[in-house]
């Protein structure tokens, strides 16, 4: 059995709940203070997240709307500011509402590191919002746990594009068989599954009822061993552990929520 030497962790929806709670609520706080009529509601949003990026889903927002500008450039330009309004509101909410990670997130972390793993971070959101999140969660000086950040402004291709796991695979300087990616959506799936990376799913809120295929294992979350697709053994009260990512990637068996 290839030696698991690290874990590769996506951000929203995966470390934090954050679309719901956090980015959705702020693209609604920057509509309102360009004084746009556009709301977002849970379900609206939940649409939107098939499309990768936030200016992205501005931009797609804005073809289904008839008082949307009529050229281009205008939407680009309008969509650029909205989303770096958004951005900094985001920073505000992460600081004001503490938005907690989801459960097990940190004992595996500091698991990982307690085994001599190392850790990086593989996400096409914002360099600005990932460092609000992991400021608030690990302080000031948490790029020193992470071996590797790559964000949104690194790559040219947002996920499913495998771009961001090659880049951090090559921060790392590791084979893929020796990483986990811990992605929650299809799309973060489909990026680490073609860079070749075991991927565990712990579903996020937005994608309790996705398509999700190639995951090694797919679950409700790191902090519950009932629910697991492969199931796990005494799967009972506790979380998922490194002995149970690393039981699902010597099986490497890929599995679907629905079959």
């Amino acid at each position: 059995m290839t030696r698991l030497r690290a874990l590769l962790w996506d951000v929203d929806g995966t470390l934090a709940e954050t679309e719901r709670d956090g980015h959705r609520v702020a693209f609604n706080q920057a509509f309102e203070a360009l004084a746009l009529p556009w709301r977002w509601d849970e379900a609206r949003y939940g649409e939107l997240l098939r499309i990768t990026g936030g200016r992205e889903r501005l931009l797609h927002d804005m073809t289904t709307r008839g008082d949307a500008p009529p050229t281009a450039g205008e939407r680009e330009a309008l969509a650029r500011e909205l989303h770096a309004l958004k951005n900094r509101r985001y920073g505000e909410l992460v600081r004001e509402a503490r938005l907690p990670l989801r459960g097990g997130v940190r004992e595996l972390i500091d698991e990982a590191e307690d085994g001599g793993l190392r850790l990086a971070v593989a996400t096409t959101t914002s360099r600005v919002n990932v460092e609000a999140l992991m400021a608030v969660h690990f302080g000031p000086r948490w790029p020193r746990r992470f071996a590797a950040v790559v964000c949104g402004e690194d790559v040219q291709a947002k996920k499913p594009d495998p771009e961001v796991y090659r880049l951090a695979l090559a921060g790392l300087g590791l084979p893929p068989q020796e990483t986990v990616a811990i992605e929650d959506s299809p799309g973060g799936v489909a990026a680490a599954c073609a860079a070749e990376i075991p991927v565990v799913v712990p579903l996020s809120a937005y994608f309790r009822a996705a398509t999700i295929e190639g995951a090694v294992a797919i679950g409700p979350g790191l902090d519950e061993r009932r629910g697991w697709r492969p199931g796990l053994a005494g799967a009972g009260a506790g979380r998922v552990t490194l002995a149970d990512i690393e039981g699902w990637c010597a099986a490497r068996d890929t599995v679907s929520q629905f079959g």
